[in-house]
């Protein structure tokens, strides 16, 4: 019977300090909680040209009306041909968005890349991927301004 008391005697000094060693840890912890995570920006894009590297036009005189717009194109799905009055600019978060230009010139925009559309120059886009493009557009416009205008008498191959 002794030695059954020894050995719980010693079960329970154990334990004890077991649990002692984990409050004080649990108080070490709230003296020094984990530090909270910080606000990371990084900057996607500054530029004053398109994707083609032309200069952006001025900005329009008078009070402005910014648009935010999402667009989703299906896999395998064309933009038709089109221009825009105003400065526009995007980022691209989900697949990879193909943008041709009329002369020829083409950009690759790949997910999580910013990209400044063209103004004035005729373009359109494509989704040659297997998964649709979500792709978020901000234009710097003013009221009654199009966002885009098409040009349905230009044939798409």
């Amino acid at each position: 019977m002794r030695k059954m008391m020894h050995w719980v005697l010693a079960a329970t000094l154990v334990c004890g300090a077991s649990v002692l060693n984990s409050c004080k840890e649990a108080h070490a912890k709230e003296d020094n909680p984990a530090p909270a995570p910080k606000v990371v920006s990084t900057e996607l894009i500054r530029t004053s040209q398109s994707w083609d590297g032309v200069e952006l036009p001025d900005y329009f005189q008078g009070r402005p009306e910014l648009v935010a717009v999402k667009y989703v194109f299906p896999a395998g799905q064309k933009l038709g041909w089109h221009h825009h009055v105003a400065m526009n600019y995007g980022v691209l978060v989900q697949g990879e968005l193909t943008i041709i230009g009329q002369d020829g010139k083409t950009k690759v925009v790949h997910e999580g890349e910013a990209v400044v559309e063209m103004v004035g120059t005729i373009h359109h886009g494509e989704n040659r991927g297997t998964k649709d493009c979500i792709l978020y557009m901000f234009y710097l416009s003013q009221k009654d301004l199009p966002l885009a205008v098409q040009h349905p008498e230009i044939p798409m191959e």
